[in-house]
């Protein structure tokens, strides 16, 4: 592996991490909060890295998935610097696709590789992997639910607040 594939290894394992921990602590991927930060960045960090490749693989699927990944960065962070009612669901659903991609991207590099010698999948598109996405999936469904859900109820407690208040 090369240098530039060892760095962008180490600094994708990263945003895993932090949007477990985001998820955990805050149920969500917020960047106001210190671990929300160091998500985007390190998410940044291994998307751009992905070109890297390109003069060696040229532009492939995952390229795509990568230019996917920086356009939902950048809905989460713009939705939530602009003040209306939607932006919270768009940085919310923005930034949960964003840790979903991530997921479906490492799961494919692991089991295309490991167990080294005798790989679970041959390639990205094996139907081995089907499983495992379906799996990733139904927790993005679940998750999203969760989050928007919360999302709804805080929205519901604000708006009787200021109509008891009026």
């Amino acid at each position: 592996m090369s240098a530039l594939g060892l760095f962008r290894t180490a600094v994708s394992l990263l945003p895993i991490g932090f949007g477990l921990v985001a998820f955990v602590r805050d149920g969500k991927i917020d960047p106001k909060t210190r671990v929300g930060k160091l998500y985007l960045a390190t998410m940044l960090i291994g998307s751009v890295t992905a070109f890297g490749f390109i003069p060696d693989k040229g532009f492939t699927p995952g390229q795509v998935l990568t230019l996917t990944t920086l356009a939902l960065l950048f809905a989460g962070i713009v939705a939530g610097r602009v003040e209306w009612r939607g932006g919270a669901y768009v940085q919310t659903v923005s930034l949960s696709t964003s840790f979903l991609l991530l997921m479906v991207f490492l799961t494919t590099e692991t089991l295309t590789r490991l167990p080294v010698g005798h790989p679970v999948a041959a390639g990205p598109t094996d139907p081995a992997l089907a499983p495992v996405r379906l799996v990733l999936l139904a927790a993005f469904v679940l998750g999203l639910g969760y989050q928007v859900f919360k999302l709804r109820a805080a929205n519901r407690v604000v708006v009787e607040h200021q109509t008891v208040g009026a």
